[in-house]
């Protein structure tokens, strides 16, 4: 009986659908050549495949993966990510944290990623706010020294210990971030170091954010990134001195498939030191000509910007960068140039500096690194060049999440001793 209700339903469906000629001329016999149908089932199947397999590896081995490559992004993709992330089921039965912990497989290093992202994250129905995402993050470091310990490059700043806030708006196109530094710092009093982030931004403008607040700034490309991505425990020198610092303004964040831009008023304090001694302009712009290409070829950023205002006194710094991503292998080069310049305090010496950065990922979790740094903190004074040759391994255990690192750096003064350093720190964001 079945099979003659499969006939039945088959003979219904050539008639249906199959076009009807008018002419019996016209009739042709269907054939199917089961061989040419299984080799066509399976090349698909194998292509799909791959590019599971091509997602899947995720960073350092495929060109793709690496979605962000800019100091822009850098910083602010968190909040693309929140805007990525859905409403889960928080009930997890009898698993522990530590089992869900060791369960997450986070391959990229470009962003951060936080390991209690769904535990943290909240949402609201009614009220000014829809989704909330509390973080924390915690760098800690031992250095050992060798010779000349007293001398001491650029203000080393080992480490970070925050907790912070993002949230999103009922009206889906505005963000906040409240970030704090709970762990006091040398040179300040407890409050100027306690806010790090204070700001909103307004995303309503196609490739465009508006930030208007507390926020990094983008001296230089590696003095406006983000600290939770750094390759090794401490920056540069041009970024220790000239960069890697925040102010209170107002900034216009651009990002397109070929170039990206960081616009940006501020007031020249730092640190709530005084309200408004001066105003500043700081812009960054980086082009991508590959940007179109999928990353086929690697990925090339070419960059430059300025620093520009008024602390008591006139200061400018310009910079250029050149970065180059393929596979496995990571480059970049910056110099910049301070006529007076306006780091963590200000300073009217014409120094300028460069680092050249190389980097290859052995594995999707191991990463090995060098550089070669280079800082005059005058320019008017001969014989006084500081130089860093620093090589180190990253062990990216969950991504920037759960990470260890170990810098070797060889320190070389033309007017001091030259001194030996060890550095090993651990990253925990959760």
């Amino acid at each position: 009986m079945r099979k003659k209700l499969l006939r039945l339903a088959l003979i219904f469906f050539l008639f249906v659908f199959i076009p009807q000629s008018s002419s019996a001329d016209e009739y042709k016999v269907l054939t199917i050549d089961y061989d040419d149908l299984k080799e066509e089932i399976h090349e698909n199947v194998t292509n799909s495949q791959d590019e599971v397999n091509h997602v899947s590896n995720m960073e350092g081995y495929f060109p793709l993966a690496d979605e962000i490559d800019d100091n822009m992004e850098a910083e602010f993709s968190l909040f693309d990510n929140l805007d990525k992330t859905e409403r889960v089921s928080k009930e997890y039965g009898e698993e522990s944290l530590f089992a869900r912990i060791a369960k997450k497989d986070i391959i990229r290093t470009d962003i951060p990623q936080f390991l209690l992202k769904d535990e943290l994250t909240f949402y609201y129905d009614k009220g000014p706010v829809s989704k909330v995402r509390f973080y924390g993050a915690y760098n800690g470091a031992m250095n050992f020294n060798w010779q000349g310990s007293h001398y001491e490059n650029a203000d080393y700043d080992f480490g970070f210990t925050q907790i912070g806030m993002l949230g999103k708006f009922s009206d889906n196109h505005t963000d906040f971030k409240l970030l704090f530094n709970p762990r006091p710092a040398d040179g300040l009093n407890y409050m100027q170091n306690f806010f790090a982030d204070a700001y909103i931004v307004n995303n309503r403008i196609p490739h465009h954010k508006i930030i208007a607040g507390y926020s990094r700034n983008a001296v230089g490309f590696e003095g406006g990134m983000s600290s939770y991505i750094l390759p090794f425990a401490t920056r540069s020198q041009i970024a220790r001195n000239f960069g890697s610092t925040r102010a209170l303004g107002v900034k216009l964040l651009g990002n397109y498939s070929l170039v990206d831009y960081n616009l940006a008023l501020n007031s020249s304090d730092r640190y709530f030191h005084e309200f408004f001694p001066g105003a500043e302009f700081t812009g960054w712009v980086n082009f991508k000509p590959l940007g179109k290409t999928d990353g086929r070829y690697g990925k090339l950023t070419i960059g430059g910007g300025v620093n520009a205002g008024r602390c008591h006194d006139n200061y400018t710094v310009a910079g250029l960068y050149l970065g180059y991503k393929y596979k496995k292998f990571w480059s970049a080069f910056e110099y910049s140039i301070a006529d007076g310049y306006n780091g963590k305090s200000f300073n009217s010496n014409r120094a300028e500096g460069f680092y050249g950065t190389i980097g290859y990922k052995i594995t999707p979790h191991v990463q090995l690194i060098a550089r070669y740094d280079q800082f005059d903190p005058d320019r008017r004074i001969s014989g006084n060049l500081r130089r860093e040759i620093t090589a180190g391994i990253n062990w990216f255990i969950k991504g920037q999440a759960l990470r260890i690192i170990l810098n070797y750096v060889y320190c070389m003064n033309q007017n001091a001793q030259d001194s030996s350093r060890i550095i090993l720190a651990t990253q925990f964001l959760f």
